[in-house]
């Protein structure tokens, strides 16, 4: 009986308790002990009786509250990623001074800076605009001719299309980053610039959303567009995933009827239009940064997707346009 009584106890001060004290070689008997001993836990305290001195043992419990191991695995991540994470973020601050600096305003990098800009230089960003995703071109290639879509170079068409259609797919990545609250200012509007001026803007907001979150943060409530762009996700990454493979298309056999020539002469036509206009040579930096980012994001936000896509996610990601199609394809929207 003295025994079970003992054994509950024990039970009951969790698994780290031992009885005390115990025989030895000069003393084969322990010493007498009063009929109550304690055992503390966390401030409780569960009396013991005993039946004989014999079998009367105090019950200690070392068991201790311990910090969620999870938790403290996390805030030690964050300790040790401190460093890192301010070179990250100094790094991205100074790659938007150069973006800016060399693409904008100095005269070094070919084409002309946005101070000097040309009259040509305006009238093809005009025509590129009025071919936004192609709609002109298509629609009076069936009969439509509401507006006379610019006759441009297919590979200058292509090339800005492909730009604007993986800009396209960018928003509802932003709008289900898990550290957009972050930033503090529109990401409506942020996404609209980008649309514009990629890279502008995006290159801030990485830098931004590095920053240390706020001890009573909450997720914001989303905007109506991040909404729209949130729940037709896959809508948009299929659109923005056809217009990118119709841009690769068009650069290369698109208005063949024209004097635009074959595949040889489209090739040398975009390496003299890469070293001869800032707009196509932004472009190039544009889809270097992209190819960094894209990957940078989706890491970030894997659990965003269905549990079975994960691994199938983690590698596409790296493939420039299509892992962030196959990113907006398995969102899971449930959690958004």
């Amino acid at each position: 009986m003295a025994m079970a009584v003992l054994a509950t106890q024990s039970l009951l001060c969790q698994t780290h308790c031992w009885a005390l004290p115990r025989p030895t070689p000069f003393n084969s008997n322990p010493p007498p002990l009063p009929s109550r001993y304690p055992c503390k836990h966390h401030g409780e305290t569960w009396p013991t009786t005993s039946f004989s001195t014999l079998h009367s043992m105090p019950i200690v419990c070392r068991a201790s509250r311990r910090k969620s191991t999870a938790l403290s695995s996390i805030s030690e991540g964050s300790d040790q990623d401190g460093p890192l994470r301010r070179v990250l973020q100094l790094s991205l601050w100074a790659a938007e001074a150069v973006y800016i600096l060399w693409l904008f305003l100095l005269p070094y990098a070919p084409g002309d800076p946005v101070w000097a800009i040309s009259s040509n230089t305006i009238n093809e960003l005009i025509g590129l605009s009025l071919n936004f995703f192609f709609i002109l071109p298509l629609t009076n290639a069936v009969g439509i001719r509401l507006i006379d879509a610019p006759v441009l170079h297919p590979m200058s068409e292509g090339l800005f299309n492909f730009v604007i259609g993986w800009t396209l797919m960018f928003a509802p990545l932003l709008f289900t980053d898990r550290k957009r609250d972050r930033y503090k200012s529109s990401l409506d509007v942020l996404w609209g610039l980008q649309m514009f001026l990629t890279n502008t803007f995006l290159i801030p907001y990485m830098a931004i959303r590095l920053n240390e979150a706020d001890a009573d943060s909450r997720p914001s409530k989303l905007s109506p567009l991040g909404s729209v762009m949130t729940n037709g996700a896959a809508v948009v990454g299929l659109i923005g995933g056809a217009v990118c493979v119709f841009s690769a298309i068009w650069a290369l056999y698109g208005r063949m009827d024209g004097e635009f020539g074959n595949i040889t002469d489209r090739w040398q036509f975009l390496v003299s239009y890469l070293g001869s206009e800032r707009l196509a040579y932004a472009f190039i930096w544009d889809i270097c940064l992209y190819t960094i980012f894209q990957p940078w994001l989706i890491g970030e936000n894997l659990q965003n997707v269905e549990k079975s896509k994960v691994g199938v996610v983690s590698y596409l990601r790296f493939i420039p346009v299509v892992g962030l199609v196959a990113h907006l394809l398995f969102l899971n929207l449930e959690d958004q």
